[in-house]
């Protein structure tokens, strides 16, 4: 596994490989059960082990790097448009500046959006919702984004991994209310500047109303913003902007403007950002302290058996040969030599160095699962595979070459001599294992066998 692959990203990838199990059946996994079994000694660490290893065969990790591009290139998208949409807001609620500002317009304009969204994130809550739909949006863009079609499970899983500890409303919450604390920042900044550069004129206009309902709201509006400083219209003033905009009031309105947006825009969003991300920020403590780790019945019985078991179940499905992946540490000196599907004409075993050990001929499923269990149980330092040179190299024999290279410190392959010799064939071979990583010989290396791992 990288080791860039973080804890949380472990966990991840966890439940990638359950979502995808749940959704499309379970998958091949003999060899991910031998290696669990042999690494983890807990259930919850041979959980781990067998995902990573087949998150690992499935490229899962480098979807991941990819998924993370497509967030990050999803949230500067969604930072833009809300820079953007704050201006913008701010720009609509002032207008150019040729006829007098509705004062109550610009501030719905401001703010009626804002705290519409912000009261449904708030009742989502009360109704055990989600809410955050600014973060699922971010979550869907980054799928989309990503460009890997492996990618596909992880948004999912990440939200079911979140759920389960109820850490998806933080997550998402804190995203939401760190754009909407952007918008309105912008909207701030942007009526800053036109406020500073233009000369507006105020009033406030109804045909229902009376002027004393606007003294009251607006000195209702302006109590928060007189508490931190800014200034509000006196009762005069408001009630003479109702028939005229008056030039000596320009400043309080766009004082109390301002201090109505900083208030009851920006204010709420920051708290709300930042108390979403602190208790993210404890959830994600807790849920790396305690992992909790989806598992049936069957895995659990299959992981931690309560006898072992010889055999096997599932037909080896086909796994991409490679002497790279997840290679075994070895616990001894021992060297063993194997042979894959010999002819009856080749003869078997020869003569071998002291002290190395012939495993036999894996000719059927049960000769393989059999010396497939005692390699991972007990790795040998060095383990030579002998081949027929006159069969093919196809798919299922590099892959279970892959498969016993990762049961051994180090692995070679052998060969055969053969008669008469098939120069295509034997070229086919060399092609074969040399792209698969092997190193292989023509006769038996006795000196590699009996020389210290």
């Amino acid at each position: 596994m990288d080791c860039r692959v973080t804890a949380l990203d472990r966990l991840w990838l966890t439940e990638a490989i359950h979502w995808r199990e749940t959704h499309a059946g379970p998958l091949e996994d003999s060899e991910a059960v031998r290696l669990a079994r042999r690494e983890g000694s807990t259930l919850a660490q041979r959980i781990e082990a067998r995902a990573l290893w087949l998150a690992e065969r499935d490229g899962l990790p480098q979807a991941l790097g990819h998924w993370r591009q497509g967030a990050r290139l999803a949230l500067a998208v969604l930072l833009l448009c809300a820079v953007l949409s704050g201006a913008s807001m701010a720009a609509a609620a002032l207008g150019d500046g040729g006829r007098p500002v509705n004062v109550f317009w610009a501030v719905a304009s401001l703010l009626g959006i804002n705290l519409l969204a912000l009261l449904a994130w708030c009742a989502s809550g009360l109704l055990r919702g989600h809410g955050a739909a600014l973060g699922r949006l971010w979550l869907w863009l980054s799928s989309r984004l990503a460009r890997d079609s492996r990618a596909l499970p992880l948004a999912p899983a990440y939200w079911a991994l979140l759920q389960r500890r109820r850490l998806g409303r933080w997550r998402l919450g804190s995203a939401a209310h760190g754009l909407w604390l952007l918008s309105a920042l912008s909207a701030l900044a942007t009526l800053v500047l036109m406020l500073a550069t233009r000369r507006y004129e105020f009033v406030w206009e109804t045909t229902l109303l009376g002027s004393a309902s606007f003294v009251q709201l607006t000195h209702a509006l302006g109590a928060l913003p007189a508490w931190l400083g800014f200034s509000v219209p006196d009762s005069e003033a408001i009630r003479a902007s109702g028939d005229a905009a008056l030039a000596s009031a320009r400043q309080p309105w766009a004082t109390w403007l301002l201090g109505v947006l900083l208030c009851y825009g920006v204010l709420p969003r920051a708290v709300l950002g930042l108390l979403c991300w602190a208790l993210w920020r404890r959830g994600r403590r807790q849920l790396l302290t305690a992992p909790d780790y989806p598992i049936s019945e069957a895995l659990r019985e299959r992981l931690m058996p309560s006898a072992e078991r010889l055999g096997v179940h599932d037909a080896p499905g086909p796994l991409p040969a490679t002497a790279e992946l997840r290679p075994a540490v070895h616990t001894g000196s021992d060297a063993v030599v194997v042979a894959i599907e010999l002819s009856a004409e080749q003869p078997w075993p020869p003569a071998l160095p002291a002290g190395v050990h012939n495993a036999g001929i894996l000719d059927d499923r049960a000769s393989r699962q059999r010396v497939l269990e005692q390699l991972s149980a007990h790795p040998p330092g060095r383990l030579l595979v002998a081949c027929d040179p006159l069969r093919s190299p196809d798919r299922g024999t590099l892959a279970l070459l892959g498969e016993l290279s990762r049961c051994a410190g180090a692995t070679q392959v052998w060969l055969l001599p053969s008669e008469p010799l098939d120069l295509p064939r034997l070229e086919a071979w060399h092609s074969a294992l040399g792209q698969a990583g092997f190193t292989h010989s023509a006769a038996l290396p006795s000196a590699w066998l009996g020389s210290t791992p």
